[in-house]
């Protein structure tokens, strides 16, 4: 009986514990950064042919258009992707846009929210690219178990962007015949 007791009292130590940390730190933030040898523009065009993107984002099937136009500000899409063998869907929604420079958008799903920009800078040596993601748990559990997951997240965005480096340096496809269809733009707040 006084195990049982003992042991009683461990899970819920470890309970409070494990919702403690998703009070205490509800929100994870990280940042990722690439230094490409390529133009801003062919870096943009490279990131944003749909074709290509599987390469370098792991688990990604499609994209879907919702509502508004592709590709624009206000433009919602639902992201397919293959998660451990299961199809995973997250609503996009395109936030802000500059072509070759800044892309704002949030992911929504049932288990959490993400904010993620993508800007483009160019470099002596070529463009840096930088991705910055901020990620919430909806709900109690959900917020502890992101909080849990924060290295795991920050390791996956430094290999998918390790990946879209690859891809960049060795593009050799042409982006630059047909014009540029995309426009600055942003949600106003």
């Amino acid at each position: 009986m006084k195990v049982l007791k003992i042991l009683l009292v461990l899970v819920l130590l470890l309970a409070v514990l494990f919702f403690l940390k998703g009070i205490i730190t509800p929100t994870v933030s990280y940042e990722s950064t690439i230094l490409v040898s390529k133009s801003p523009q062919e870096s943009w065009a490279v990131m944003s042919d749909e074709s290509k993107m599987s390469q370098w984002l792991d688990g990604f099937k499609r994209t879907e258009l919702v509502s508004g136009t592709a590709s624009t500000v206000g433009a919602v899409s639902n992201v397919y992707i293959d998660n451990k063998g299961q199809e995973m869907v997250m609503k996009e929604t395109i936030n802000k846009i500059v072509p070759d420079q800044h892309l704002d958008m949030t992911f929504t799903m049932d288990f959490m929210n993400m904010d993620y920009v993508m800007s483009l800078k160019e470099t002596a040596e070529g463009t840096s690219i930088t991705s910055q993601s901020t990620t919430t748990g909806n709900g109690p559990i959900a917020r502890s178990i992101v909080s849990f997951m924060g290295k795991a997240m920050k390791a996956q965005e430094d290999a998918n962007l390790e990946n879209l480096k690859k891809l960049i340096d060795e593009n050799t496809a042409n982006y630059f015949e047909e014009a540029d269809t995309y426009k600055s733009q942003e949600i106003e707040k």
